[in-house]
């Protein structure tokens, strides 16, 4: 049935990129109104939201005044990983008939919030609580609650606090060994780090051939051993664990000898398979004692067996998901089940515990607390002599972000984490990833311990304060001068009109991504504070709707008594027909076409470009240096404008925008006598806008 629909969808925008000249406007509007009719028949006979979200976006670029489509565009984006893309098109609703949905400015607010540009979510939102307060009697289905509304001002005001104030870790997709092209997350490890299970939606390997409803493989248990420091490829865990339909872990025990899984019957429930050896897992089954009920079981921590945390919805919690502990009894029956308490569980959903292996730290996700948006990651740690948990602390940005952020956890030495994330620098649609602190003292802090410094307004540099306590007091030593941050002023600026450009920013370290804090000073303006001790190499990232973006490295200096202030001016150029850009941080391996993992952050930009500029086609250009012979040259640049191409197309960017041209050695930007200024130069991949 899918198919059909996306054979249909593909010969109106074949015609409508044929015969546009010849009919025009008129016409448009037409493909328009039938793309949205094969969307919606997408959604009312499969779940391929993808898909329709695509069509819907197509419709609205093809007519940007059919507010259906744009509606429906914004609509599916919040229920998909193009959530940021969402305000744009509700945007353009409230231009077309401001009337049309009483909550439109929430929902221009909540797209703003997922993109993390809290000024404007902010602004939307009050404007719609405004609107909720004025028109107290209104009682349609589109109006949100007030307490909703709070909630999301709430939220966005904590996000703009942890972005000013990014915690100090390193996170790091794992690679191309254990994520793919597609959804891969729920990682668990054996204690000593040395295996990985998770759960993936990809192709290769999955025992179901098929696609589900959603156009997506069906979830699979896969695995990956670390051989001599690295993680091998991952394999399918097997047909025991494994069903045609869909398998998903959620935990592993310490000594890695008990996988606990996720089984959808019986409301929601938790199996438990036996390590037989050799890679080989007992067929699950269901969790002995009082755990599973007739309502949902969802997750579940435990070191030894005997002591288990979970989540659940029966009844007497505080929220729809409550976190619990069970105790096994003296006959060793898990019988004893107990609420965690109001001092961590919440009106909001508790989910994904994970206990340490010190067992009284415990992880936790949340929707509720002083959170981003979604679920935050928290964590709290439990007091013997007193018997009750501490209140829970944030983890903060950049592990946080204003999606879902769940399924943490920890190794036993305290120094790293994994968990699943979308993020600029992804494979596929989520990827996994390891949070390291950095260890830059002989004393090294827990991630938890890491988290609650940074908590503290007066902590400006971590570091300072951590060698401080441990040099002993002296009576004649003389207090070390207070070091200053590295402030950067970044001015944006439209290229033809010199004025001041909205824009997103980021400056995060080439190597570990650690953040710079930033804030919005005016239009165009904005402040970074950098706190790293040393000259570091740093990522600038600036993008604006309708613009090129631009990736930039620069190597800051360290903080120092002084301080250092660097005042630097962006030019970004408007995306129309001849315009051009090098991707110079597209890295292949060497004399290959297949991507470095440095390669994802700049291709997941230029997807986001082609995402919101759906009306745009380009030209993928591949070029290389003249060592080698001028035709295999020619052959390689090809392979690599076809990589980013398909690269682009399993994202979900259609293939008749994209043109894939090997220029080879043809078209130098430097000479090629030198490596450092000319053939490094050389080598490279552009991309051009060909089509409006």
């Amino acid at each position: 049935m899918l198919k059909r629909y996306l054979i249909l969808s593909a010969l109106l925008v074949c015609f409508l990129t044929a015969h546009t000249d010849l009919y025009g406007q008129e016409n448009n509007k037409q493909i328009a109104a039938d793309l949205v009719e094969i969307a919606e028949g997408v959604l009312n006979e499969t779940k391929a939201i993808v898909q329709a979200c695509d069509m819907f976006i197509q419709a609205a670029e093809t007519d940007p005044n059919n507010i259906k489509a744009n509606f429906m565009a914004g609509q599916l984006c919040l229920e998909t990983t193009k959530k940021p893309l969402a305000s744009k098109y509700f945007k353009r609703v409230a231009s077309l008939d401001a009337e049309y949905r009483f909550d439109i400015n929430y929902l221009i607010a909540r797209g703003y919030q997922y993109d993390q540009d809290y000024d404007n979510a902010l602004k939307y939102y009050n404007l719609y609580r405004t609107k909720a307060i004025e028109e107290k009697n209104y009682r349609g289905l589109d109006r949100k609650m007030l307490s909703d509304v709070e909630r999301r001002i709430f939220e966005c005001e904590n996000a703009k606090n942890y972005r000013a104030n990014p915690a100090n870790y390193k996170i790091v997709n794992v690679g191309g060994a254990i994520n793919s092209e597609w959804d891969d997350y729920a990682p668990v490890l054996n204690e000593d780090e040395t295996l990985m299970i998770f759960t993936s939606r990809r192709q290769e390997g999955n025992l179901n051939p098929d696609v589900f409803e959603d156009n997506f493989y069906y979830e699979d248990i896969f695995y990956s051993v670390k051989e001599n420091g690295k993680w091998s490829p991952a394999q399918n865990i097997g047909e025991n664990v494994n069903t045609l339909y869909f398998d998903s872990n959620i935990a592993l025990s310490a000594d890695g000898k008990f996988l606990y899984l996720f089984n959808d019957e019986n409301g929601g429930d938790i199996y438990v398979s036996e390590n037989l050896g050799n890679n080989e897992w007992s067929s699950p089954e269901p969790m002995d004692g009082a755990i599973n009920s007739s309502f949902a079981e969802n997750s579940i921590s435990t070191l030894d067996g005997n002591t288990i945390f979970f989540s659940s919805n029966r009844p007497g919690g505080r929220g729809e998901l409550d976190l619990y502990v069970a105790t096994r009894d003296n006959r060793g029956n898990l019988t004893k089940v107990k609420n965690l308490g109001p001092t961590i569980n919440t009106e909001y959903d508790e989910e994904s515990p994970f206990i340490d292996y010190d067992g009284k730290t415990l992880y936790f996700s949340t929707r509720g607390r002083e959170g981003m948006g979604g679920f935050d990651i928290f964590k709290t740690e439990y007091d013997s002599t007193t018997q009750e948990w501490s209140e829970p602390v944030n983890l903060g940005y950049p592990i946080n972000t204003p999606d879902n952020d769940v399924f943490f956890v920890s190794t036993k030495d305290g120094k790293r984490g994994y968990y699943a994330s979308v993020r600029e620098d992804g494979m596929g649609f989520t990827d996994i990833y390891m949070v390291t602190v950095p260890d830059n003292s002989e004393g090294s802090e827990t991630l938890a311990k890491e988290a609650e410094d940074l908590e503290k307004p007066d902590n400006k540099n971590v570091e300072a304060n951590i060698q401080a306590k441990e040099e002993p007091e002296t009576e004649e030593t003389e207090e070390p001068a207070e070091m200053q941050p590295v402030i950067v002023m970044l001015k944006v600026r439209d290229a033809d009109t010199r004025m001041p450009l909205e824009s997103r920013v980021r400056l995060r370290t080439v190597e570990g991504n650690l953040e710079a804090g930033y804030e919005r000073v005016e239009d165009g303006l904005y402040r970074f504070e950098v706190t790293t001790p040393e000259p570091t190499e740093y990522m600038l990232t600036v993008e604006s709707d309708g613009y090129l973006f631009k990736n930039l490295k620069a190597k800051l200096p360290g903080t120092s008594p002084e301080g250092t202030e660097i005042n630097r001016s962006i030019e970004l150029t408007k995306l129309r027909t001849g315009v051009s850009s090098v991707l110079r941080n597209i890295y292949f391996d060497f004399n290959k076409a297949t991507f470095t993992k440095d390669s994802y952050f700049e291709l997941n930009k230029l997807e986001r470009l082609l995402q919101e500029n759906a009306n745009i086609s380009v030209e993928i250009a591949g070029h290389t240096d003249n060592i080698g012979a001028k035709a295999y040259n020619k052959d390689l640049s090809q392979a690599r404008a076809n990589a980013v191409v398909s690269y682009l197309a399993n994202k979900g960017i259609d293939r008749r925008r994209l043109q894939a041209v090997g220029y080879g050695e043809e078209k130098p930007l430097a000479s090629n006598d030198n490596e450092k200024d000319g053939r490094e130069l050389n080598r490279r991949v552009e991309f051009r806008v060909v089509g409006e």
